[in-house]
This record gives structure tokens, sequence and C-alpha cells, in this order.
């Protein structure tokens, strides 16, 4: 059996590898032709829009998934007039608009921080009237790691961030959230409605880039009241495969930021860190195969390598340290590539991991007694 990714980054990549011991093979479709998940599987060149290329796709393989949410909803929807598409293009197409998004979550009873539709100027000052400064501003499409956003602090920010992100209208204002912490959880379900949920995990950002996650979240609490959104989102869209949300936590609850109709990069730890990562379990929904089991092994922090890898031997001589190139060619920012470390206790892995933490985020260590 063969599946189909389109989008050929990192996530794809790492499917790819998760599929082989399934006995699946996979084909992805990226217009790079340098596309990281090229080494590890068929590549097939070409547009995301490319009718005779969806056509290639749909042809080769039996189901078909993706490994980014940007992906033209066009896409999804030719391709499942096919062939089945997981996870399903609905879920697709919310994703990549904020506000259909925030007022999903809205509809199913799920808090999020206040916001607004934005498509003038008159609105952006209205908006910032009701929501409060300070507010963040952000195209309603295709941002992701920070991009697309601007922070207005005060009302002489409204017209410089207009200026900066009128040409990509339309727009949405959301209140800014003084959160505690950032969380995310990754939610399963299967075509028969059975559900699987990895344990919450504590994620630390700059500049809107994802830089480690800690898993499991040692706040217990928010472990049910975030299993009880993902449901909601994953019933009320029939979902099919791994969805990510990811959380504010602000005294004591959770306030829905956004979703990832997709594996997700705070679920890297799962490779080793869970009895069947995120990226075998997508699979398995997908195909019809028995969920397995989400239960942690031990404690696990994940580090994203941005611009360059850390460095080997150093990484590796820590010990239940894994080591993971994407094989892409080293950029400022660009993520090429994590290191996980794996521990039976908080406390262990808080002392593994001071050795290899950039400097940077030295004081995002968790404090000793947690």
């Amino acid at each position: 059996m063969r599946v189909g990714i389109v989008g050929g980054g990192q996530l794809a990549r790492m499917l790819a590898l998760a599929a082989y011991p399934l006995g699946l093979r996979c084909t992805v479709l990226d217009p790079a032709p340098d596309a990281c998940a090229g080494q590890v599987a068929e590549l097939l060149q070409g547009a995301y829009d490319d009718p005779a290329c969806l056509s290639q796709l749909a042809q080769r393989v039996d189901r078909v998934t993706f490994d980014f949410e940007n992906v033209p909803a066009s896409t999804a929807r030719a391709l499942v007039r096919h062939i089945p598409v997981f996870p399903p293009p609905l879920a697709l197409e919310i994703a990549q608009d904020r506000l259909a998004e925030k007022n999903l979550f809205r509809e199913l009873g799920i808090a999020t921080p206040p916001f607004s539709a934005v498509d003038t100027l008159a609105e952006l000052q209205a908006a910032a009237d009701t929501t409060g400064l300070p507010a963040i501003l952000k195209t309603r499409r295709f941002g992701y790691d920070g991009k697309g956003q601007r922070l207005l602090k005060a009302a002489a920010d409204i017209t410089p961030a207009w200026d900066d992100l009128a040409g990509d209208i339309p727009l949405i204002l959301e209140g800014f959230v003084p959160f505690e912490q950032e969380v995310s959880i990754l939610a399963l379900q299967d075509a028969q409605g059975h559900t699987a949920f990895y344990p919450l995990v504590r994620n630390i950002h700059r500049q809107g880039v994802l830089r480690w996650s800690h898993a499991p979240c040692q706040d217990s609490g928010l472990q049910e009241q975030a299993r009880d959104y993902a449901t909601r989102v994953l019933q009320r869209l029939d979902y099919i495969g791994l969805l990510a949300i990811e959380f504010f936590v602000v005294n004591g609850r959770l306030l829905a930021n956004e979703m990832a109709p997709r594996v997700h990069n705070s679920g890297h730890w799962t490779i080793e860190g869970a009895a069947t990562s995120q990226f075998e379990n997508h699979l398995r929904a997908g195909f019809g195969f028995p969920l397995g089991s989400t239960d942690t092994i031990g404690c696990s922090a994940m580090v994203n390598c941005l611009g360059e890898m850390a460095d080997r031997p150093t990484v590796l001589a820590v010990a239940d340290a894994h080591y993971h190139d994407y094989g892409k060619p080293p950029r400022p920012g660009r993520k090429v590539g994590h290191f996980t470390l794996r521990a039976s206790d908080p406390l262990t892995l808080n002392q593994r991991l001071a050795s290899l933490l950039p400097e940077d985020l030295a004081d995002t260590l968790l404090p000793p007694d947690d």
C-alpha cells in the first residue's frame, strides 16, 4: 500500500520513515526538486494545484494526507473526488483561515482570546477600541512561525501595522493574552470514531517560533479540559488522523490559539518518548489500522535546531539523546532538525537538557521542584 503526501518538508520525511515499518510506501508531491522528504520517499515534482500532478498522485497511491496546512483547499477537494483524503478537506480549509478557526472554536464552546475581523483601517481602529490594547494584528491566511503578525502596544501602532499588512487583507485582530505558559494537545480519531490523546505538552516559543517542548506537561488538571476541547473538534469535523491544538494557559484555564490538521512540531518527542509516535498513529488512523498506545516513556524534551544543526557528537554524548537531521541546507531561522532527550524523571531531564539548551533559553527550564 502507498500513501501520498502533499508537501515534501520534514513532516513528510518523518511520516515516510514511520510508514516503512508498517509496510507502507510514500509518494511526495512538492514543487521543489530538493524537497527533503524526497531523500527518503518517491518525489513527484510539481505544483500543488497542477491537475496533471494531482491525477498522477491519485493514480499511484491508496490514501492522501498533507504535511502542512497551506496546501490549497482546492487541491484537497480535487483529490477527495478520486481517493480517500485524511484529514478531511474541511479541516484543512478551516485551519487556513484564522477567523474561520476562531469561529469554529466559539461555535463549539471552546474559549479563545477576543478577536475581530478586520478589512479596513476604520475596522481596525474600532476593533482595537473593543478588544483593547495590546493586541496582535494578523493575516487570516498563510501566516506561520510568527510571520504575518504585528503587535499593537498603543494607539500609535495601529496605522503603521495596517500599512505593513494591508496588502494581505483579510486580517484579524486578536487580544493579547498575558499567558502563564503555552501548551498543545495531540489528538487522534479514526474512521470508526476511536480516539486517542497524547499528554499535554509545554511549549516555549521565541518570536513566534517553537524552540523546544517538554512532555508531559505537569499540570494534569488541564489535560481533561484539553481532551474535551479536542474531542469537540474531532467530532464536529468527522476528523481522521492527528490533530494538534495549541492553547494559552491563563488563570488555570485554556484559551485556544490555533489548530493544525496534521502532525505537529510539538509532537516530535513522540518518536522516542511515546509507545507509538504521532507519525505512525496518523498513518494508522488514515489507513484504518488500530491506533497505537500514546503512553509516554518517562518524560521528554524536543529542541528545534534553527539555522544549523546542533553539534552531533555533543548531543549524542548525552544519555538518551536522539538526533534528527532533516537533510536541509542551513539557512538563518530555518528548521533544519531537532534533537530529543528522554529521562525517567523531570529533574534528570532538566540536568541533561541544561547542557544542550541554547543560552538564550536557559531561563525556560522548569524549576527543580516541578
